[in-house]
């Protein structure tokens, strides 16, 4: 029997290998029109930013390897032209120009997606990442950029602006809608957006790209933005062409369509991959998800019934992670925004607690939401936002869901516990504890979005923070009683609907019950206290309230940031100023040098004197964890120092990037960062 396999990355060489194990004497026969097959598509853009030295790496198997190993007969920089359901044939294009027409039993389509390139005027000077060929002429763009222009904030997106960073190249990243990243919900995004900003790239956002040149783009506001490099990353569309010509049936989406087995309309042509629609497992449609994992667990499964074997497509939650300068950005299932954009009701459930046990050294702040459906108690979807943790909790979640718990049930769950892992009462556990919480009636909760409109209708919101956090910054129209004192002033409490909230959530339950249980919650009296217990949600309610915005309060913090050595020298501190560069930084731009200019690597510096103090300059487009390891091999010369970006607009304070247990300057909010 023959088999023809058209496309070779996941789904395609899953498909051959497993009918290999499964069909000894089978001719397997892989087509494939690139260059390259059975390669890392996710390790592309670490290539780029040198995180993954070797491109021979993400070369996982070569078309010897496959020969050698599965007798698979893989033909590269070979495209199918056509197929003939009827003669069971296809149309090959070889790689010298010329044609070949060869028969098949069996025809699996695996062509995968190709990235969308809209009719701008100029695309044609954007790049794209799809494969290993897209990436040797992205490295070859970035070796002579200084500026570059991304265009689309998803997943792609971001990480090839965080290797870009790396690589020392400045970065616009333009995206059409207003927050990164689709699967996220606006308030899981913000501390993603403010750490892209943080690391120097100017982030545009609710801004379209209406032309490109050879120099840079232009937006629809008329603002051009330089960039001898400019990517395009605006999503990817099902590879459905042949499909389509062969008068296989494609859906309104432009994917293949294949039904629970895999197969199309017709009986001898299977299909699998980014190409054709997964069945959501929340929903229960047709749903895009071009990811490696589902696309290899498909290919397998795919080879299976091929072979005779029994198996069916499984439900997809779209289950997914990318790294964006040191914080770790997970999703599962559906978003809040999702949601009720379908109309579907929804419990929202917003925690921030620590990675591991906080006593342990190196505890870190965590961001999960947690969508659930009311009426059944069934997790809909999860996000998390953190340095580290965020995998193993969304994993956790999504396993959940596959296993049909409730949210409830997660507070039930045993997991594995040491304080530098996690904590005795989980992360997830606590979701648990706050949905069965919610379920139970024990507490109401309220979300950032409906919170100015529930205080513009006369509910009245207490905080109750210390009068410390108040002061530093507090919602308009807010009534400030800390929580320990709350029993002792339950008389203050104002008539009517109450919103209590503070920092994180924990103490705003406990004044919830608190308030409770001495009688404010009886319809009968017609007063009522709703919860609101977020962080995130808190500041985004503000920019509601008072008008403002969390980019305009980013931006004025900034102005307010110390930018020259001029302002540093009127400190107490004798500092001694100097630069941080490499050797190649300092030769492109030598006349940027400062009073000391020193020449060093990143990972190393020697210093052959020991002032009080060191003033440190470095780009703004170095990425934070860049800045970081200088700051950290600084600390060990024995010196103090303070941290700030070179002079120039949007410069930022390197303050919060610096290693744990820096204490601010003198008034608390100075951008120098002084290690003791």
């Amino acid at each position: 029997m023959r088999i023809i396999i058209i496309g070779g990355v996941a789904a395609g060489m899953s498909a051959a290998t497993r009918l290999r194990r499964l069909q000894e004497d089978a001719e397997i026969i892989v087509v494939e029109r690139g260059e390259h097959v059975s390669f890392a598509n996710c390790g592309l853009p670490y290539h780029l930013g040198g995180v993954i030295s070797d491109r021979s790496a993400l070369l996982l198997q070569t078309p010897e390897s496959l020969a050698a190993r599965f007798r698979i007969d893989v033909r590269t920089r070979t495209e199918a032209t056509a197929i003939h359901p009827h003669e069971r044939t296809v149309d090959l294009r070889l790689p010298d120009g010329s044609a070949e027409s060869m028969s098949y039993d069996e025809l699996i389509l695996t062509p995968g997606a190709a990235p969308v390139r809209p009719p701008i005027p100029g695309i044609e000077h954007a790049l794209v990442l799809r494969d290993v060929s897209d990436l040797d002429r992205l490295v070859d763009a970035a070796d002579g950029a200084r500026e570059a222009v991304v265009i689309g904030a998803g997943f792609i997106g971001v990480e090839v602006t965080e290797n870009l960073l790396a690589r020392g190249i400045a970065v616009h990243l333009v995206e059409a809608a207003d927050h990164i990243i689709a699967p996220l919900d606006p308030e899981m995004a913000e501390p993603v957006q403010a750490r892209l900003r943080e690391g120097g790239v100017d982030l545009r956002l609710r801004s379209k790209v209406v032309g490109i040149s050879p120099d840079g783009v232009t937006l629809d506001s008329g603002e051009t933005l330089l960039g001898g490099l400019v990517l395009a990353a605006i999503g990817v569309r099902p590879e459905s062409r042949l499909a389509a010509e062969a008068g296989l049936e494609v859906t309104g989406s432009g994917a293949i369509a294949v039904d629970e087995h895999w197969a199309t309309t017709d009986p001898h042509i299977h299909a699998a991959g980014d190409a054709v629609p997964k069945i959501d497992a929340i929903g229960g449609g047709p749903v895009l998800v071009p990811l490696a994992n589902t696309a290899n667990r498909d290919g397998r499964l795919l080879a299976d019934v091929v072979s005779g074997r029994p198996g069916a497509a499984r439900p997809t939650l779209g289950t997914a992670i990318v790294g964006v300068l040191g914080l770790q950005v997970a999703v599962t299932g559906w978003s809040e925004t999702r949601l009720r954009d379908a109309g579907r009701p929804v419990r929202v459930i917003h925690i921030h607690p620590v990675n591991h046990a906080g006593y342990f050294p190196g505890a870190t702040g965590m961001r999960i939401k947690l969508l659930v459906d009311p009426a059944t108690d069934l997790v809909l979807g999860a996000q998390a936002v953190a340095e580290q943790g965020a995998d193993k909790r969304i994993d956790v979640i999504a396993t959940a869901i596959t296993g049909g718990l409730t949210a409830s049930r997660l507070a039930d769950l045993e997991l594995a516990y040491a304080p530098q892992f996690g904590s005795a009462k989980d992360p997830v556990n606590f979701l648990g504890w706050a949905d069965r919480n919610i379920a139970d009636g024990l507490v109401r909760t309220i979300q950032w979005h409906e919170l100015a409109g529930a205080m513009t209708a006369g509910a009245k919101l207490i905080d109750v923070r210390t009068a410390g956090e108040h002061a530093a910054r507090a919602i308009d129209g807010s009534i400030l009683i800390p929580l320990d004192e709350l029993r002792d002033r339950l008389d203050e409490l104002p008539e009517g609907e109450l919103i209590v909230h503070c920092a994180a959530g924990l103490r705003s339950y406990i004044a919830a019950r608190i308030i409770a249980q001495h009688g404010r919650t009886g319809p009968q009296s017609g007063r009522r206290f709703r919860h609101l217990g977020r962080w995130h949600g808190r500041e985004r309610a503000e920019a509601g309230v008072v008008g403002g915005s969390r980019r305009a309060e980013s931006q004025a913090r900034d102005r307010k940031s110390f930018s020259s050595p001029a302002r540093s020298s009127s400190q107490s501190w004798p500092p001694l100023a100097m630069q941080v560069r490499t050797p190649e930084e300092t030769r492109a731009n030598p006349a940027r040098s400062t009073a000391l200019p020193i020449a060093a690597s990143w990972v190393t510096i020697s210093l052959h004197s020991r002032p009080s103090s060191i003033i440190v300059m470095t780009p703004p487009i170095w990425p934070w964890a860049r800045r970081r390891r200088v700051m950290t091999g600084l600390s060990s010369s024995g010196s103090s120092f303070m941290g700030l970006s070179w002079s120039g607009v949007g410069s930022r304070s390197l303050a919060a990037d610096t290693p744990r247990g820096v204490r601010g300057g003198p008034g608390g909010e100075t951008p120098f960062a002084r290690w003791p």
